[in-house]
């Protein structure tokens, strides 16, 4: 059972959501005010955020990024009726997990909702760290470092990174990425992966622009580059 805070203010797009969640034995805290589940999430230190972007006062996305970076671990996925490209990779850049847009199946939320909490569990298969290079990347702390310098990583970004460097020189796809992340790359686009990877370079290549670490093979996917080779 884990402890899940809604923030949206459609009363019955929450209460849709609760009796879905507490079907799966989850409790759900519903809040339907962007300033108030600030103050109640920095107290109670939820096991994931189902969060609207519309909100009154406090939007959602200025909400994510607070949270995001006062709480790096905690498990985001939003809910948003703009369905553009630019908004939902918005979401993502200011450290959402995943999104769903409306209208959307209760069932592909709660799928979305089990990935997350997934992902959220303590690494149970990789005990050692993982070095790649400079890159050091520790499983069981769910740590990074490099070049000895630490990084912050939102969760999704960490759990992508921790995919690359275990398989260090090899080319990953978009669409393989995603079904080990997400469980079920047909919900979501590889415009995700894109983002993640963008956010990843800004925090571990010397030059963003110009990447030596996370390296783009154009029509396949991207890869960590090993220096071996």
């Amino acid at each position: 059972m884990a402890r899940i805070v809604i923030v949206e203010d459609d009363a019955l797009q929450s209460e849709l959501i609760r009796r879905y969640l507490e079907r799966e034995r989850h409790d759900v805290e519903v809040i339907d005010d962007g300033a108030v589940a600030l103050t109640s999430i920095r107290a109670s230190s939820p096991d994931l955020l189902i969060l609207d972007v519309m909100l009154p006062g406090l939007d959602g996305l200025t909400l994510c990024r607070t949270l995001r970076e006062e709480m790096h671990e905690l498990p985001i996925l939003i809910l948003t009726a703009r369905s553009t490209e630019n908004d939902l990779l918005l979401g993502l850049e200011l450290g959402a997990d995943d999104y769903v847009t409306k209208p959307y199946s209760p069932r592909e939320l709660v799928g979305r909702v089990r990935a997350l909490l997934r992902r959220a569990l303590p690494a149970t298969t990789i005990r050692t760290d993982v070095v790649v290079g400079g890159l050091v990347i520790d499983p069981e702390r769910r740590t990074v470092t490099v070049d000895a310098r630490p990084v912050e990583l939102t969760r999704a970004e960490f759990d992508l990174l921790l995919e690359f460097a275990t398989q260090s020189g090899i080319v990953l796809s978009r669409s393989q990425l995603l079904d080990r992340l997400h469980g079920s790359a047909q919900w979501i686009g590889p415009r995700t992966i894109d983002t993640h990877v963008k956010n990843l370079r800004l925090k571990i290549e010397d030059d963003p622009q110009r990447p030596a670490k996370l390296i783009t093979v154009h029509g396949v996917g991207y890869k960590l580059e090993s220096p071996t080779g």
